[in-house]
């Protein structure tokens, strides 16, 4: 039997709208091994840590696998750090698989 550690996110910043905003919740699957971290695809989003700033965690879209990681970026170019900044993210940085989005912020129109 396969258990899955659930993980709940709260997105702040800019860095991955239009997508996900401010406010928003995720529920994510933490990732166990290696062997989860290979059945990543480009285009999911997930969770890393980032390299230059363990203590900081943050979501982004995995654009391409590099021999030293993954390459993450932000939806939104303009308001995100990300590999452009810090180079490729290595396997043990990639901590969760974004499932879904659950709980959105109230929209003002």
């Amino acid at each position: 039997m396969v258990s899955v550690r659930w993980w709940r996110v709260a997105v702040s910043g800019a860095s991955m709208s239009p997508t996900l905003v401010e406010g928003d919740w995720l529920l994510c699957a933490r990732l166990r091994d290696s062997t989860s971290v290979g059945r990543l695809r480009p285009g999911g989003i997930v969770v890393v840590r980032r390299p230059d700033r363990p203590g900081l965690l943050v979501v982004k879209r995995l654009v391409r696998r590099t021999p030293d990681g993954w390459w993450v970026e932000g939806d939104n170019p303009a308001a995100s750090d990300d590999s452009r900044l810090f180079g490729p993210v290595p396997d043990s940085c990639v901590l969760a698989r974004v499932l879904l989005r659950y709980a959105p912020r109230p929209r003002r129109f």
